[in-house]
């Protein structure tokens, strides 16, 4: 890890629908994973690459409705790994915004936006 890289915490409410979403539709890996006991919240680490993301179920981690910024290098991969899927509830798209990015947009089922990103 570098000095000053960032580690984003999005707030989820349910692990196996996060499991779900990060692990098998977007492809990342679990690293680790925190509970404190049984019955208590869980904090894990997901990756994919170079981008790593924590996870929380913890009140007050993260506020539901987050949008984070991550630049992808060959977006169309991407795109083209989710697309194969054939997810019934997301079909993302790559869009070329006015200040020459593309970027693939994501929503996660706790209402975070993941934006990948990189030049047009």
């Amino acid at each position: 890890m570098q000095s000053g890289s960032i580690t984003p915490i999005l707030r989820i409410f349910n692990i196996e629908i996060a499991q779900t979403f990060y692990l098998d539709y977007l492809g990342f890996q679990l690293d680790w994973q925190h509970q404190f006991g049984d019955n208590f919240p869980l904090y894990l680490q997901v990756s994919k690459g170079d981008c790593v993301i924590h996870l929380s179920e913890h009140f007050g981690d993260a506020s539901p409705h987050s949008a984070i910024r991550i630049y992808w290098q060959n977006l169309s991969l991407l795109h083209a790994e989710l697309h194969a899927q054939n997810d019934k509830f997301a079909k993302p798209q790559i869009e070329k915004t006015d200040w020459e990015t593309l970027e693939l947009s994501i929503s996660d089922p706790f209402s975070n936006r993941l934006i990948f990103w990189e030049d047009a």
